[in-house]
């Protein structure tokens, strides 16, 4: 075959990452018409500022073997039901169909991502607080040379568990029911977590967060936790 791939291949592999960027762009949102133009579509700053006007518990990061968990906001919940109207009468726009298919899509990246360690992808997810916990993570997973594998076997159950609106800030949580293969391996390639032939039963609540007078219409990862 030679040395490089031929041109037509080159040419088909730059048609399938315009395209798989261009899926990425709207995972979790939908077009207004409105959008402007920044370097980075799926900015969290806004995310970050709220963040930090929260309290200290929001960035408590505590690492599992393929997991991160965020501690969540210890403020009253509010019924599913009256959340999601709060939302939908917030953002007409919204469509729950859209969110929940955006939510199914994003579990699996960002646990790839995060098994990866490629923190570039994570990035552009997460707001600062959870993305803060995701990158110790890796960094540590890196700093003893130790690698994880992630395989999401089955993602049977992807359902809205509590919605709010907080201001302008509307807040979902989903929560994933997820049959997982998460392996941890030292620098010799050794297991020393976790088993590659059986998966485990998780269960994990992610919240997403979106300002819903923003142009913007993505929604970034702000807190993960495990039900109590």
């Amino acid at each position: 075959m030679g040395d490089s791939f031929p041109v037509i291949d080159i040419l088909l592999f730059a048609m399938v990452a315009v395209f798989l960027f261009l899926r990425l762009r709207s995972v979790l949102g939908r077009r207004t018409g409105h959008e402007q133009q920044r370097p980075n579509p799926f900015s969290v700053q806004d995310a970050a500022t709220r963040a930090a006007d929260r309290p200290a518990a929001d960035s408590t990061v505590v690492p599992f073997p393929g997991r991160v968990t965020v501690e969540h906001d210890p403020s009253v919940p509010v019924p599913l039901a009256i959340g999601m109207k709060q939302v939908r009468e917030a953002d007409p726009s919204f469509s729950e169909a859209d969110f929940l298919d955006g939510a199914r899509q994003v579990f699996p990246m960002i646990a790839a991502a995060f098994a990866k360690g490629d923190l570039a992808t994570l990035r552009t997810f997460l707001a600062d607080a959870v993305y803060g916990g995701f990158a110790r993570a890796v960094e540590e997973r890196q700093r003893q040379g130790h690698t994880l594998e992630t395989e999401i076997v089955e993602l049977p159950g992807v359902d809205l568990y509590e919605a709010r609106m907080d201001g302008r800030l509307a807040a979902i949580t989903v929560r994933y029911a997820s049959r997982q293969i998460s392996v941890t391996r030292d620098a010799e390639g050794r297991v020393i977590d976790g088993n590659p032939n059986v998966p485990d039963d998780l269960v994990d609540l992610w919240t997403f967060v979106r300002d819903v007078r923003s142009s913007d219409p993505n929604w970034q990862l702000a807190a993960t936790r495990v039900p109590e």
